[in-house]
């Protein structure tokens, strides 16, 4: 079945009018095409539209029954091209995001309320996912961008690129019991306390930082338990495991018996970007990476 928009405006046209030769007229044009346009429409859908007779038309339960169809047609296709720039130009659309729990506690929330609130029509799936499966995600293009640490490994920077986001420093969480101790915001204080930290493969240069922290204060930490969420980390800390050094923006995740203090004599950062594949040419993408650039 192949109809041309041009019989559908024709249709109404005679629907709206009852009478050929009024809607003729009104279409600009003379009555015979008319006529024969409709007898087309007709043979094309298999069942007759209106009742001839040599004074007056009617329309047939096949007539009547197509014009909210038709209607719904041709509103669809006038909106269409507007439809289409809106899409090229990103405000509607998909976007497929992977983030890091950290990023729960500091970029995440403020970029996305400000993205929606510009792109109310965008569709936006998020994936909660550790960096090194969030480079998987990317590799196999399961989602469009990744809020992850870096580094970006070698095989996968050719097809990858990569922009910071933030850099935030390291604070100490401390079992509450342990929070009154003196000197609390030196590391050497809490010797004794073993540490829960991310595991290497999960994230290796944030791993290496934590315990650079250690070494740099002339201690080798016991590592008591390993986590790969960030909720899970405060929440052993809160039963007394241990301590952690964790981003500063973690400090917004509140638990009972955990006790925050920032550490002045730590330089190490850490760092947060995103990184997307270098094919990825969706206009809504760009959008979001335009937010995150200003």
């Amino acid at each position: 079945m192949n109809i041309e928009l041009r019989q559908l405006r024709y249709f109404l046209a005679v629907a709206e009018e009852m009478h050929f030769g009024r809607a003729a007229t009104k279409l600009h044009m003379t009555q015979p095409p008319l006529s024969q346009a409709i007898q087309a429409l007709e043979l094309t859908i298999g069942a007759q539209l209106f009742i001839r007779t040599t004074r007056s038309i009617a329309l047939t339960a096949a007539g009547s029954a197509l014009i909210p169809e038709a209607k719904k047609i041709l509103q669809q296709t006038k909106a269409l091209p507007q439809l289409v720039q809106r899409a090229a130009s990103g405000e509607v659309g998909n976007l497929s995001l992977a983030f890091i729990s950290i990023a729960d506690y500091s970029i995440l929330p403020p970029f996305l309320r400000q993205f929606r609130h510009h792109h109310k029509e965008v569709r936006i799936e998020l994936r909660e996912a550790t960096s090194n499966v969030q480079l998987e995600l990317l590799e196999k293009s399961e989602v469009d961008a990744g809020l992850l640490i870096p580094p970006i490994p070698p095989k996968l920077s050719a097809i990858l690129n990569y922009q910071k986001v933030l850099s935030e420093p390291l604070i100490l969480a401390v079992p509450e019991a342990y929070s009154t101790r003196k000197n609390a915001q030196v590391l050497s204080t809490y010797a004794d306390l073993a540490l829960i930290i991310f595991p290497r493969k999960i994230a290796p240069s944030l791993h290496d930082s934590i315990l650079a922290c250690f070494r740099a204060a002339g201690l080798t930490p016991a590592i008591a338990q390993e986590a790969i969420q960030m909720q899970t980390i405060i929440g052993l800390v809160s039963a007394g495991m241990g301590i952690a050094l964790v981003p500063q923006s973690v400090s917004n995740l509140i638990r009972p018996g955990v006790v925050y203090y920032t550490m002045p004599s730590l330089k190490v950062r850490v760092e947060i970007g995103i990184a997307w594949r270098k094919e990825n040419s969706s206009p809504v993408l760009k959008s979001f990476l335009d937010l995150l650039k200003n």
